[in-house]
């Protein structure tokens, strides 16, 4: 009964002292399923030398390179329960009643190999594979009951009596547990026995690992863990075996040739040394989304994975930078640091927390978190100084000086900002505390502190004050939104003798932003324009030569000297140090910034404490944070650049390099230029994902790609881990691209070279069809041309012609209307001469009067005047006779196309009826045309009816618009 009460006893001691968390807790990511698209649990992970992660996942294998997780399927769709990677990069697989490996193809894309046919038909029902194990690139495969070897494409089937219970490897030699025989050993290819001690027979291991030259530590599932030494069996005891009888071992693995890390089934994971000490312990408490962890790796970086039973997580155990939460169950803002006896004390937006250090370790994060709040301390804590081994804390409500774990107030108003002592020496007798209402004197006397009232003469809120170390009565102090002041005090120091503003026209670059700081010995004013001092001789303020003129634009929040003479500085909430033991160009200094902490400081209210190299405290906005400077140095590594992927666009994305260099049917880390891609035309937009297995640095790695062929420069650096480009035209391409995760800490460049194919269009047998076709069509278009000439040629000839066609109608038309000119002109003479005619007709009417009168008188004598008017009268009828025949001349001369017509339609017309037929045409009456024709009316009368009859005309027809129409008419 004591025996037990005592066990209980020491079984909770050392689960309390388990439960301690460490001070400073590193970066722990988390990885659900949600993120990596799988299945919840995860059983086995391991890294490729590209840094690639492999997590044997409930759906397959999980790939990680940092930026894209992949899932690839087993043929089967099982579950990966182990994992092995081999000198030749090969990812060797065990499933359920599956077994294999994945290697890229020539495309760099992950292809499945089954090994299962090289298993008889009737050995192929495996059941799950749960351990890999390899050396010398043979590879060990266990499933409860077999043990499989594969060498040389031949698969070896070891069977038991009774069942494997783990497979392991140590030393370069290969183990196994089988139930009731112990642990054996795999030597020449034969199963020979290890040790045979009971536990060994009934315990079941989990893990086996070495611990020494001839020895081996080992896991138990239950029973904790044992070494073996030359076959014998002891028990390793550690201060938190009653944590691992409880939590159960599920795996270990040796992370480091001191430490080992031991995953359990439901206490997180711990980190032993080897005298079984635990440096560092994760579970839920510290950040870990599942207790049950199943697989450990330790990354080329030094850092760990978990597979876990819900999801995967990470843990930056390497990092030289570390979270502190003062108070875990609230979130609350540190504004100040200070180491005092053996404590470390930190200020913060809900008052002071205070942890003792302990360990041995160098770097304080490592001490155990004890953390409690110092009575008397609620609100802000703004300053922690130390001055003759006393601790005084600058509150909102007054000076206090902390005593066991209690503050002891000196003066409760007015708030305090800070403190500064006036004097080099020891011990310090004066000491300046800026408040918010001025400054505050503070003396030292028989071993305590007193406080000697306000400082009269200013009465500014002075949270930057430094101490002249030329002058102790001299003060420089500053207001962000006022200037910077000289305070001069009297030699008692309790009042001011005089007091001098510094602003923009003094030189300082602006009236704003300006903060002093002690720097070298000497007092500088932080600015938003680098930094400044102050000038004696010209009375004025100069820029600092001291750091040259990297940081004359820079602006300037925050100052902290450490021990070692570097520069700390915040600017716009980015941390960086000047470190003078590290000469850079012509500089006699470098400068890091730490992108892990930008944005995270308090603005306005930094506050850095430089305990040593190791211990660096910055002040936050969610806790602290811790860094270990020395190994912050010595863990900047040069980035590596991964190409993970290659996927053409179209109307469905193809893989067409899937993240793996292969040459010669082996892992390259460069392309075979000798056998470039070439992709057609119509897939031309092309997709690339990119990323670095820097984990640690994930959030602050930068890229910059160049698709040469295309792109003139580099691309601005940016967080930007894929490129797209589309409808690139014909041509080779190399696309380039390299991470960065410092300034000036740049990776190597990756390329890819590929090749856009030409269009069918644009192939060489196209451009002879193209050269073809335009001489053709050049031929055809000549041709053309000619054509086109000659048909205008034709037509300008054509309407040369009917120009002249025209010309000459006019002519005609012209001459035609002269020609009936003429003829009207002569129809009117004719007319005028049938006038004539008649008017003779009527003088012979009246002869034959006259003559008739003569006969009947009888007075014919020749002498008689009668006689002699008939003798006239009878010369005008002769001359009426030429007249007539003139008449007769003319009218046949006028109108000899109407003759011609009347001759070629009637050729019986007689000459007398071509004459009548012309009296008839000119409108003649009967009368008229009897006279001119010197017959009777009678028979003019029988003429026209003769004629009408040779004309074979109708009675209805008349016989003037007969003959008119036959003279308009053509001769044909």
């Amino acid at each position: 009964m004591i025996k037990t009460l005592i066990f209980l006893i020491a079984f909770f001691v050392a689960g309390y002292s388990m439960a301690q968390e460490l001070l400073g807790t590193p970066k722990i990511v988390n990885y659900t399923n949600e993120v990596y698209k799988g299945g919840i649990q995860n059983w086995d992970v391991k890294q490729d030398r590209g840094g690639i992660l492999y997590f044997g996942n409930n759906e397959g294998l999980l790939t990680f390179d940092g930026r894209y997780w992949n899932l690839h399927r087993l043929p089967n769709f099982t579950a990966v329960r182990s994992l092995g990677i081999d000198s030749r990069n090969r990812i060797y697989v065990g499933g359920q009643d599956e077994f294999g490996y994945f290697f890229p193809d020539a495309q760099g894309i992950l292809r499945y190999h089954s090994l299962l046919y090289l298993l008889p038909e009737d050995l192929r029902k495996l059941a799950d594979i749960w351990d890999i194990s390899i050396v010398k690139d043979e590879v060990f495969f266990r499933s409860n009951n077999a043990v499989l070897h594969y060498k040389n494409d031949v698969v070896k089937y070891y069977k038991t009596a009774t069942t494997w219970l783990h497979l392991g490897e140590a030393n370069g030699k290969i183990f196994a547990q089988v139930r009731e025989k112990g642990l054996l050993q795999f030597d020449q290819g034969i199963w020979t026995p290890y040790c045979a001690d009971t536990v060994l027979k009934q315990a079941s291991v989990t893990s086996i690992m070495p611990f020494g030259r001839h020895s081996i530590l080992i896991s138990t599932l239950k029973r904790g863990l044992f070494i073996i030494s030359k076959g014998k069996l002891t028990s390793f005891k550690t201060k938190f075996d009653p944590v691992l009888f409880n939590d159960r071992i599920f795996f270990a693995s040796q992370i480091s040739s001191g430490q080992y890390a031991i995953g359990t089934t439901s206490g997180g994971i711990y980190i032993m040394n080897r005298v079984g000490q635990v440096v560092q312990k994760y579970n839920y408490r510290e950040g870990l989304q599942n207790n049950n962890v199943r697989g450990i790796l330790l990354d080329k970086h030094k850092n760990v994975w978990l597979a876990l039973d819900d999801g995967i997580s990470y843990i930056a155990i390497n990092s030289a930078i570390k979270n502190i939460f003062p108070d875990r169950t609230k979130q609350i803002t540190s504004y100040a640091f200070r180491k005092h006896n053996q404590s470390i004390y930190i200020g913060t937006s809900n008052g002071l927390y205070c942890s003792a250090i302990t360990g041995n370790s160098a770097d304080i994060s490592y001490s155990v978190s004890n953390f409690q709040e110092v009575k008397n301390t609620k609100g802000q804590v703004w300053g922690l100084n130390e001055f003759n081994n006393q601790l005084l804390m600058a509150h909102e409500e007054g000076t206090f000086l902390i005593n066991n774990n209690v503050a002891v107030p000196m003066y409760s108003l007015p708030g305090t900002w800070m403190f500064e002592s006036l004097e080099n020496i020891i011990p310090i007798t004066d000491v300046i505390a800026g408040t918010y209402t001025g400054l505050q004197k503070l003396a030292y006397s028989n071993g305590r502190f007193s406080n000697m009232g306000k400082v009269e003469g200013i009465k500014e809120t002075l949270r930057f004050i430094v101490a002249d170390n030329n002058n102790p009565d001299l003060i420089w102090a500053s207001h962000p939104y006022h200037g910077v002041y000289k305070i001069l005090l009297k030699p008692d120091h309790k009042s001011i003798l005089t007091v001098k503003m510094f602003t923009d026209v003094d030189g300082l670059p602006f009236k704003l932003y300006n903060y002093v700081y002690r720097i070298k010995n000497r007092v500088v004013v932080a600015t938003a324009k680098g930094v400044y001092e102050f000038d004696s001789n010209k009375n004025r303020f100069v820029r600092v030569s001291l750091f040259g003129k990297l940081l004359d634009d820079t602006p300037i929040q925050y100052l902290k000297e450490d021990n070692d003479g570097n520069v700390w500085f915040v600017s716009n909430k980015k941390v960086g140090v000047i470190d003078f033991s590290k000469p850079s160009g012509k500089n006699n200094f470098s400068i890091f910034y730490m992108p892990e902490l930008d944005g995270k400081v308090v603005g306005g209210f930094e506050s850095i404490y430089a305990l040593d190299d190791k211990n660096i405290f910055i002040g936050a906005n969610k806790g602290a944070y811790h860094i270990n400077y020395s190994k912050y140095i010595r863990n900047i590594t040069r980035p590596n650049i991964v190409l993970g992927a290659v996927k053409l666009q179209g109307k469905s994305d193809s893989l067409v390099f899937g993240g793996y260099f292969v040459k010669n049917n082996a892992i390259a880390e460069r392309q075979d230029v000798s056998h470039i891609p070439s992709f057609n035309n119509e897939l031309n937009s092309i997709h690339f994902e990119f990323s670095s297995t820097l984990f640690e640095q994930d959030k602050n790695l930068t890229f910059s790609y160049q698709l040469v062929g295309f792109d003139d420069h580099w691309s601005v650096w940016s967080d930007k881990s894929e490129k797209d480009y589309t409808n690139l035209p014909a041509g080779c391409y190399t696309f380039n691209v390299k991470a960065r995760s410092h300034i000036n800490n740049e990776s190597k460049v990756l390329s890819y070279v590929f090749e856009v194919k030409h269009a069918w269009y644009d192939t060489w047998w196209m451009k002879i069809i193209y050269i073809f076709l335009t001489a053709l069509a050049i031929k055809v278009l000549i041709k053309w041309q000619k054509a086109k000439h000659q048909k205008a040629q034709h037509r300008m000839s054509y309407l040369h012609q009917l120009e002249l066609d025209r010309n000459e109608k006019e002519i005609i038309r012209l001459q035609n209307e002269k020609l009936e000119a003429e003829v009207n002109y002569k129809n009117k003479e004719l007319s005028t001469m049938t006038m004539h005619l008649l008017q003779r007709g009527k003088v012979l009417a009246k002869i034959k009067e006259v003559i008739s009168a003569v006969v009947k008188n009888h007075d014919i004598k020749d002498s008689s005047t009668s006689f002699r008017h008939l003798i006239r009268l009878i010369k005008d009828v002769e001359r009426k006779d030429q007249e007539l025949d003139h008449l007769s001349v003319h009218f046949s001369h006028v109108n000899t196309d109407f003759f011609n017509k009347l001759k070629s339609r009637y050729p019986e017309l007689s000459q007398n009826d071509l004459k009548f037929c012309a009296y008839l045409s000119m409108n003649l009456s009967t009368k008229e045309m009897a006279q001119l024709m010197n017959v009777t009316i009678k028979a003019v009368e029988v003429g026209r009816y003769r004629l009408r009859k040779k004309l074979q005309l109708k009675p209805e027809t008349n016989l003037y618009e007969f003959l008119n129409e036959i003279s308009k008419t053509k001769m044909i």
